[in-house]
């Protein structure tokens, strides 16, 4: 058993470094890579100022360093040994936190889709969330083990042009497996439902994206989603760590810088 433990930990430490070293000659110098369609790898080489943008439905991985993603009035902060998953577009704010010359931040996002979420769930016969409770649109989780090995193989495929053309998408069904059968799962699955309270807001959320300039109307809202004023305000807060009205304010100010 010791013997046993000992090679899966050697086995651990070998693919953590594979992973950096992949990474880090994939994209040497600071900016982002979309290398394989839905991959985009990022390098830092300093703690940077921080960065307003939208989170999109992803899985984020950090090979070195750590990062921290402000949505509303909290923080999520995750590094090597963690993941954030989000499941929703929302206004968030991005600060890399640990960075350096020598040791640059490098991280990557898988972009996670409604269609293969939903179908990954059907091929694994992976039952739809029980109820209509909330799933907030971020969280930050530990990383184990086969989640990074399945994240190894899709950064290899860099290197295989020919073979990620094939690969890359079974392993990234892979990845979203994984996501569905670990602790974050439940959350995951309300992205491919299409009924309960984090489908609607996730709708909610689309519609005042994109009417960002006009007056924010709840009651008409929360009847065009069908739910009562109170609970449309409950369950987006829930879900996006915002009341609307704060939504609005956040994307007005980032569609004003």
């Amino acid at each position: 058993m010791k013997c046993m433990n000992e090679l899966e930990a050697c086995r651990e430490r070998a693919n953590r470094q594979e992973l950096l070293d992949r990474i880090e000659r994939a994209i040497p110098t600071d900016g982002t890579r979309e290398p394989i369609k839905g991959l985009h790898l990022f390098r830092v080489s300093r703690p940077a100022e921080p960065v307003v943008g939208l989170s999109v439905p992803a899985f984020c991985f950090i090979a070195q360093g750590s990062k921290e993603i402000l949505l509303g009035e909290k923080a999520y902060r995750y590094d090597a040994n963690h993941f954030l998953l989000a499941t929703v577009e929302l206004p968030a704010t991005g600060v890399v936190r640990e960075a350096s010359h020598n040791r640059p931040y490098l991280g990557l996002r898988v972009d996670l889709d409604s269609t293969l979420v939903g179908s990954a769930m059907v091929e694994a016969a992976i039952p739809a969330p029980r109820g209509f409770s909330d799933a907030k649109a971020i969280v930050v989780s530990a990383l184990d083990s086969q989640l990074r090995d399945a994240t190894l193989r899709l950064v290899r495929l860099i290197d295989s042009p020919e073979e990620a053309r094939i690969l890359a998408p079974l392993v990234k069904r892979e990845i979203v497996f994984r996501l569905l059968i670990g602790e974050q799962g439940n959350r995951l699955r309300h992205l491919a439902m299409l009924g309960g309270h984090s489908h609607r807001i996730a709708r909610a959320v689309e519609r005042l994206r994109t009417d960002f300039d006009k007056p924010l109307r709840v009651e008409e809202i929360a009847r065009e989603f069908g739910m009562s004023p109170s609970g449309f305000h409950h369950h987006f807060k829930n879900v996006t760590d915002m009341s609307p009205i704060q939504f609005q304010r956040q994307i007005r100010l980032q569609e004003a810088l």
